[in-house]
């Protein structure tokens, strides 16, 4: 078979081109009809959330003394996200991601509405509304990468990281006024009306999601199992060293940066010595500063690298920090929460629009799945870490440790800073066909081994094992495995790659998922291969000799005598 046959995309799988020209790109997100509606419906919401969120916080306070509880209330929110957004994100890459945030939403309005009830009859305790906000945190874990890998579905990709950017400027517009206005909701109603005013919120956005009807591309393959869809995701992460180094930052900078939000009741009560008013002042500064960087994304995305845009930030988070820390003035405080709400938003942006540009459609929800359990768990460890800290040695010193914290993320970014993402194309290859078979096959056939025969010149074996290197990685990050390498003892030039998939279905999948960023690897090995002939490719399906019936031979006599014949039919 001929390399034809080792080339990317499935069978049957054609560009559907729409007649007449193509219409220029928007000049900016909000002018897409769907997503202006879905944004603004989720700024509402985001309104809600956080009035909830000031409502739960300032609740805790007035349930418990514990600096340790309070602290977990923004532990609850995140720890969801940290244990179901891999699922999550397997769901909204299988499913149709407007059923998905239907349910998140609906799941979320109920949950709300059962919080207020609760409220209102005074049975609320510490857990039981640290139960509460962590089913709230179940929903936004559904929710969240299902409508960030809508958004791709929504716009352009030309104008993706502007509507990455929206959509944090839409939470941190919320953040701004939001807290205030909880705040004055807790002083003047009581929480349960800021948790009322957080379901009906939710009305809205379900709303708009119930009219939308997304054009999907049509499905050809079957959905994958959601194990196995998991497993994909994970492997295509691990595999991948752009991906790997934003995770890692982003657990790192969501563990410094939670001590500034979930202490930021006791710097109100304590420090401030104020009540739901400076508490809502407090978050207000910090989201007003978050609004800032949002704004300020763009024009700074135009001018700096990631790498730098997210080292500003972290020092700004430090600063912040340090400064609440010091502090005892709302003179002081509230610029330096202004200056760490910059930060906050300029950092998570641009790993979102990192994960985002650096993951292909098929595997973009998980990606962004897995970004969220690595900045959000890192949150909510860190949240509770810092309650434990300020509850044993005092709040400065806990503001203290995050400023270093982020100092140190820093200093991690000189030795692992984030990828360039300006010219990486990962839109499908679009080169490979479904080869015919001799052997009939189902897509449940299987383990199919696959070899690849190459003819390399001895003074071309250094170059060509640095591109098999690379090779390999692709081959396992797409779904192979036992990849080998082998040389042939009886031909110099003669090496054969050689790696398996479960299932004929799995070896398409794998041949799909190969990018316009994977074609220089295959033509650079593909240029090595000597001859007019391209590299020989064998598949070929396995069999276990041992699971066969075995058939007896029957004996002359037997054969001669029909009515003894064993074989004979009866």
């Amino acid at each position: 078979m001929s390399e034809a046959g080792e080339r990317e995309v499935a069978a049957g799988v054609a560009d559907v081109i729409a007649p007449g020209p193509v219409p220029d790109p928007p000049a900016s997100p909000l002018r897409v009809p769907i997503f202006r509606a879905v944004w603004v419906s989720s700024l509402i919401s985001n309104f809600g959330g956080l009035i909830q969120s000031v409502g739960a916080a300032w609740l805790m306070t007035s349930l418990t003394s514990s600096q340790e509880m309070i602290a977990l209330v923004q532990s609850s929110n995140a720890l969801p996200i940290m244990l179901l957004s891999l699922w999550a994100g397997a769901v909204a890459d299988n499913l149709d991601r407007r059923i998905v945030m239907l349910c998140a939403q609906g799941f979320m309005l109920l949950v709300s509405v059962a919080l207020a009830v609760c409220a209102w009859a005074g049975v609320l305790t510490p857990w039981l509304l640290l139960a509460f906000t962590f089913l709230i945190g179940c929903g936004t874990a559904l929710n969240g990468p299902a409508w960030q890998a809508s958004v791709g579905d929504m716009v352009p990709r030309s104008v993706l990281p502007g509507a990455v950017a929206l959509n944090s400027m839409g939470f941190n517009i919320a953040r701004s006024v939001g807290p205030a206005i909880g705040g004055a909701i807790v002083a003047a109603a009581g929480a349960a009306a800021a948790f009322l005013i957080n379901a009906v919120s939710y009305v809205g956005l379900i709303a708009v999601l119930a009219r939308w009807r997304p054009a999907y591309a049509p499905r050809l393959l079957p959905r994958e199992q959601l194990g196995d869809a998991m497993g994909a995701g994970l492997r295509y992460v691990a595999m991948s060293p752009n991906l790997r180094v934003v995770l890692l930052r982003a657990l790192l900078f969501g563990a410094a940066a939670a001590a500034i939000p979930s202490l930021m009741p006791v710097v109100a009560r304590q420090m401030m010595t104020g009540g739901p008013f400076v508490y809502g002042a407090l978050l207000g500064a910090f989201g007003a500063g978050a609004v800032g960087g949002a704004f300020a994304s763009v024009r700074l995305r135009r001018r700096l690298a990631s790498e730098t845009i997210v080292r500003v930030a972290s020092l700004g988070l430090a600063f912040g920090a340090a400064v609440v820390g010091m502090s005892g003035t709302l003179a002081l405080t509230l610029p330096a929460l202004a200056c760490a709400g910059a930060g906050w938003v300029l950092a998570l942006s641009t790993f979102n629009v990192t994960v985002q540009m650096t993951a292909p459609r098929w595997v973009v929800a998980r990606g962004l799945a897995l970004y969220q359990m690595s900045a959000f768990g890192g949150m909510a460890v860190g949240s509770w870490l810092f309650g434990v800290l300020a509850d044993g040695r005092g709040v400065e010193l806990a503001l203290f440790t995050a400023a270093g914290l982020q100092v140190a993320g820093v200093v991690l970014g000189l030795r692992m800073p984030l990828p360039p993402i300006e010219n990486l194309n990962l839109d499908p290859l679009s080169r490979w066909t479904e080869p015919r078979t001799e052997v009939p096959v189902e897509p449940r056939s299987g383990p199919i081994v696959v070899t690849i025969e190459y003819r390399i010149a001895e003074a071309d074996i250094a170059e060509f094992l640095g591109l098999m290197n690379e090779r390999r990685r692709i081959r396992r990050r797409d779904g192979a495995r036992e990849w080998t390498l082998l040389r042939d003892l009886g031909d110099r030039e003669m090496w054969v790659e050689r790696y398996s998939v479960p299932t004929w279905l799995d070896y398409v999948r794998h041949n799909q998922r190969r990018t316009q960023a994977d074609a220089d690897n295959s033509d650079r090995i593909r240029a090595l291969h000597r001859g007019e002939a391209p590299p020989v490719v064998h598949r070929r399906i396995e069999r276990q000799t041992g699971s066969l019936p075995v058939t007896r031979t029957p004996s002359p006599r037997e054969l001669a005598d029909p009515m003894t014949d064993p074989t004979r039919s009866s």
